[in-house]
């Protein structure tokens, strides 16, 4: 039988309400929240971290748009103490100074494109492969760049869920 860890034994004792709260730092989509919420008990954490993959790419439109509303630029350092801030710095650890001007740039650019900020699953990546990943994808149409999107946040949070269930802060 799989070890239950304790962050997600308190995940899922947790009534609908303080269990969306605590989802909404790994996709800030409400909708998102209500669903991986109904599913529980899980009982570890690659099924909590399947479900919330399954659940940010079957996402509306609108609904990852609420979602990306809470992700910090690229090469921009999230401020304040929140789980979600804490986790964002960590995972863009590899943005190098030298790089943070093109990226900045580069951001423009994509927002004044695609509408919304870029995204990527920035964990174990470089900033230079940060940029270079998000000069291809200025090249993408709106429909390949929605796909993209959308498999990188169910990257994102999946990696957030995991940390969820381990009762990382």
């Amino acid at each position: 039988m799989p070890h239950t860890p304790a962050g997600l034994a308190a995940f899922n004792a947790l009534d609908r309400e303080g269990a969306e709260k605590e989802l909404l730092a790994c996709c800030a989509s409400r909708a998102f929240a209500r669903e991986v919420a109904a599913g529980r008990p899980y009982p570890d954490q690659d099924r909590l971290a399947d479900a919330a993959g399954r659940a940010v790419l079957a996402l509306g439109w609108p609904d990852v748009l609420e979602a990306l509303g809470a992700h910090p630029r690229i090469g921009e350092r999230p401020a304040g103490d929140s789980r979600e801030s804490a986790w964002s710095r960590r995972e863009q650890a590899g943005v190098e100074d030298g790089l943070r001007a093109a990226l900045a740039e580069g951001n423009r650019a994509y927002e004044d494109r695609f509408g919304h900020v870029y995204l990527v699953c920035a964990t174990g990546l470089t900033g230079a492969e940060m940029l270079r990943l998000l000069r291809e994808r200025l090249g993408h149409d709106e429909e390949t760049e929605r796909r993209t999107v959308r498999e990188e946040l169910a990257k994102i949070t999946r990696l957030r869920a995991g940390k969820l269930a381990e009762g990382v802060r």
